[in-house]
């Protein structure tokens, strides 16, 4: 293993953020913010309380799992797009780095980046509602988990989009509504039966139904289908980038 090659990657994509703080890091806390401000103050105070919880601390783990998972595709994406755009991947692709070592360093960048972000937007939210954590360890899984899963998917998006227009379809027109509509502002329990079956076949319901248990207690699913969920979602992108490694799609054609 080229420890040295992984860690110079790494060092690179990290060191763009820090060139772009106001956009990695400003940018998701005022969003947030305002979020709480029109949901979980204007709205939220209006709501009678969900679950046994406020509806502010309801939100908290949608909304820090809705800037997670945009924040980990838009990362991995672009982390491996832009050095297809300039060129440069042929310099990286060339050396002796191993398929594995180049998806340690980006995918390993992108996931922490994206873990920073939540940080500070669980950090955020503590100054809005009362946040408590009654499993720590299930909530440090998830959190992790899903950061190492998206970034993945997001290194998947950044190998297979062509241009620009295409680096931004899916973190843009899919992964928003679908997180939306994941029970990030609302329990699917509020719902009639029949939307609430059509809610199961959204995945980022799982996510953030785990994540919220991780919190409250409370989940909309069980928290262990939760778990699987994702840890599927994760092999599925291994064995995807597998392929993608042995045909060299999109990289070595």
């Amino acid at each position: 293993m080229n420890f040295e090659a992984i860690k110079s990657i790494y060092a690179f994509e990290m060191a763009r953020t820090r060139r772009t703080l106001l956009q990695s890091v400003v940018s998701p806390v005022i969003s947030t913010s305002l979020y709480f401000i029109v949901f979980g103050a204007a709205i939220g105070s209006r709501i009678n309380l969900v679950e046994g919880v406020s509806y502010g601390a309801f939100i908290t783990p949608g909304l820090i799992m809705l800037t997670l998972l945009g924040q980990c595709i838009s990362n991995g994406s672009f982390g491996i797009y832009f050095p297809k755009f300039t060129g440069t991947i042929y310099e990286v692709l060339s050396a002796p780095v191993a398929m594995t070592e180049i998806v340690l360093g980006y995918v390993g960048a992108a996931a922490t980046k994206g873990m920073l972000i939540g940080l500070i937007i669980l950090a955020t939210a503590s100054f809005f509602v009362d946040i408590r954590i009654e499993h720590p360890f299930m909530m440090i899984l998830f959190f992790v988990l899903t950061a190492i899963t998206f970034s993945l998917f997001g290194f998947m998006i950044g190998i297979w989009a062509g241009n620009f227009e295409q680096l931004n379809l899916i973190p843009m027109l899919v992964v928003p509504p679908l997180t939306f509509l994941g029970g990030s502002f609302y329990s699917i329990n509020m719902l009639p039966p029949f939307w609430q079956a059509v809610s199961h076949i959204n995945p980022v319901l799982y996510l953030v139904s785990g994540f919220r248990w991780s919190f409250y207690g409370i989940a909309d699913v069980n928290p262990v289908l939760s778990l699987a969920m994702i840890s599927l979602f994760l092999v599925v992108c291994l064995a995807i980038l597998g392929w993608i490694f042995r045909t060299g799609y999109r990289l070595r054609n």
